[in-house]
């Protein structure tokens, strides 16, 4: 090839200001895209560490379609492409709210059962409990440490949940340094999460950057790694403007995967459209017929375009069985195999903790990591001296001490949603009532005399 025609061409081409259509980075397509990402300094840590996939799914109630689409469908991807992955039953997450034990108990089992249906494999990822390692917990309190309300009280997860309840439980407030510490036990390079909770991705990599700077090099940066693609938020079938959601009040809004196939089709037939009959994919104006067309595709592996040509004789009451047809179908086998699973509950019990083990040998490695360094423990190394910063001693600037001093009387501690009661101060308090012996009874009397309480 001869490399100076081609520069002479490309520069005569720039010369007359022609433009030239060449193949970019940004054009190819992608499965996922990285948010909230490293610096270009933390780029250059990151490469010491192996990429590491963690995400995690909480135990309360049936997965849906949503979860199932959008999250366990390209779990199950990451693990077939050969990645080092970690998945993990949070269960400790789902105490932030009141649960019924016995209910909580077998929701674990049937989200166990559930993923090992939808393919996910104990051989290639690692399929654990949350609170089978308890590391999880020793590293989420050393996390709180570092931690500041300030930082936490700003989430939105916290304060749209916050709304529902009178008494806002402390959990509910700090687990997302729960979650931190979940992903950074593992040092997971990235994380697979919906758009949702890109702040606590933030988060996790705003407390790694702390004890890095505070510690040493020990944690990787995270990406969070969110779905390009439309399909990536399948909405409530009665009410698109919302995902869909297992906590929605209106039953017919969510497909739950182990769902009878006529209960599926009777929600699909009373998904909410529109006025108009033909079948097109209109996102922005026709969300609720658009959703039936991404569920179509992504159940059936065709591409939206070629649905969208074979339904064109076909009106949208009609199109809505179709749906239903090709979501029973492609829902059936996992159905069975979840109901299989639950079957054999000493089985899933073996498999669930094999994946403990697993973790453990992770999770122990990389928890005596940390409190070597900050100096917890007995441990025969000594960790390195640091300067203990005016942040750390909450040492307040000069400037404001004066401010700070001035207002301290007038100062009400808040915690979130709720103030600490401080009792009223009066100019004297007295703790028990005044009394006064009786003058004659001191002198005629040699036994104690009853005391005369002061009116």
């Amino acid at each position: 090839m001869n490399y100076n025609k081609i520069i002479k061409c490309l520069s005569w081409q720039k010369a007359k200001n022609v433009r030239i259509n060449l193949p970019s980075l940004s054009s190819q397509t992608r499965k996922f895209s990285s948010e909230s990402g490293p610096s270009v300094e933390e780029e250059k840590e990151n490469l010491k560490y192996p990429r590491k996939i963690f995400s995690g799914i909480q135990p309360t109630g049936q997965l849906h379609l949503g979860n199932y689409l959008g999250a366990v469908q390209k779990w199950t991807q990451l693990q077939n492409s050969g990645d080092d992955v970690t998945y993990c039953i949070v269960d400790m997450h789902s105490i932030t709210m009141p649960q019924n034990p016995a209910l909580l108990r077998e929701n674990i089992f049937e989200m166990a059962a559930t993923m090992f249906a939808c393919g996910l494999d104990p051989e290639k990822s690692t399929i654990f409990v949350q609170s089978s390692v308890q590391e999880h917990t020793e590293l989420g309190w050393i996390l709180n440490c570092l931690c500041t309300m300030p930082r936490l009280g700003h989430l939105p997860q916290y304060k749209e949940k916050s709304r529902t309840v009178k008494d806002v439980p402390l959990g509910l407030y700090v687990y997302p340094v729960l979650q931190a510490a979940d992903i950074m036990l593992y040092k997971a390079t990235h994380v697979p999460v919906g758009e949702d909770q890109l702040q606590h991705i933030q988060l996790t990599q705003h407390l790694s950057r702390i004890f890095n700077t505070k510690y040493g090099q020990t944690f990787p940066i995270c990406h969070a790694m969110i779905e390009n693609h439309d399909a990536a938020r399948i909405r409530s079938l009665r009410n698109p403007s919302k995902k869909m959601s297992k906590s929605d009040l209106d039953t017919k809004a969510t497909i739950n995967i182990r769902d009878a196939p006529e209960i599926i089709v009777e929600k699909l037939k009373k998904a909410v459209t529109d006025f108009t009959s033909d079948v097109t994919y209109e996102p922005e104006a026709r969300p609720g017929v658009s959703n039936l067309v991404v569920i179509h595709s992504m159940v059936s592996g065709t591409p939206i375009e070629k649905i969208i040509e074979e339904s064109r004789t076909i009106d949208t009451g009609r199109y809505k069985l179709r749906v239903a047809e090709a979501v029973v179908e492609h829902l059936k086998p996992i159905r069975l195999a979840i109901d299989d699973h639950l079957q054999k509950k000493n089985d899933l019990i073996h498999l669930l903790e094999s994946g403990a083990e697993k973790a453990r040998e992770v999770a122990q490695q990389n928890i005596v990591e940390v409190k070597e360094k900050m100096g917890l423990g007995i441990y025969r190394n000594i960790p390195q001296s640091i300067d203990m910063s005016a942040e750390l001693l909450h040492v307040l600037p000069k400037d404001k001490k004066a401010a700070k001093t001035k207002d301290k009387e007038s100062e009400v501690p808040t915690v979130p949603k709720q103030k600490l009661r401080i009792e009223k101060k009066s100019k004297q308090q007295n703790l028990a009532p005044s009394f006064k012996l009786d003058d004659d009874s001191l002198t005629t009397s040699s036994t104690p005399s009853m005391a005369k309480k002061v009116q």
